[in-house]
């Protein structure tokens, strides 16, 4: 082998060891889903645990202070605690500050056709290495519990709620069994 082969080989075998090196292993992204899983399961306890509080002590109206305020409370608390970005979209946002971003619209459009092709919204879930980021998200189902505020027959008392937090609202017309939106999670790199 000549001298200019061998400097070539040595480089190539450079270049490829250093895109190995950045390239996250698929045990890697196991680990990364996993954690993102823990985080979100993490998250939606301690949401649902306020919301079923606020049901019980306040009614279906103090509910909806709880989305507005308590959420993106706990939200942040996660975030730091974990070093996840953790939020909520859909493609009928209740806030504007959740709406999705091209990426997450994507996704979710995509739910809504694996759900058309049969596929449970329990299972509906996806993951990506971008350049600078891990993301992942998981469908929410709509649950007879969420047309409460999310469906049809809203009642004139958290409607009121809904216009005072919400004038922008799009969230509502809902129906069991539908993907009311996914939780979004962004670990940065």
């Amino acid at each position: 082998m000549s001298r200019s082969s061998i400097r070539y080989f040595v480089l190539l075998l450079v270049c490829l060891g250093v895109a190995t090196l950045s390239a996250d292993t698929p045990e890697e992204n196991d680990a990364r889903v996993a954690h993102a899983r823990q985080v979100l399961r993490v998250f939606a306890d301690a949401l649902v645990a306020e919301l079923k509080w606020a049901l019980e002590h306040g009614g279906p109206a103090d509910a909806v202070k709880v989305c507005h305020v308590v959420a993106p409370e706990i939200a942040k608390d996660l975030s730091d605690q974990y070093h996840w970005d953790i939020g909520r979209t859909s493609l009928r946002t209740r806030n504007p500050k959740n709406n999705p971003d091209a990426w997450e619209r994507d996704v979710l459009n995509t739910f809504e056709n694996r759900k058309r092709e049969g596929e449970s919204i329990a299972g509906l879930e996806y993951y990506e290495e971008t350049k600078d980021s891990f993301r992942y998200m998981k469908a929410i189902p709509t649950k007879g519990l969420c047309l409460t505020c999310h469906g049809n027959n809203i009642p004139p008392e958290v409607q009121a709620k809904l216009d005072k937090y919400y004038p922008e609202d799009k969230a509502t017309g809902f129906q069991v069994g539908d993907i009311r939106g996914a939780f979004t999670l962004i670990q940065r790199q």
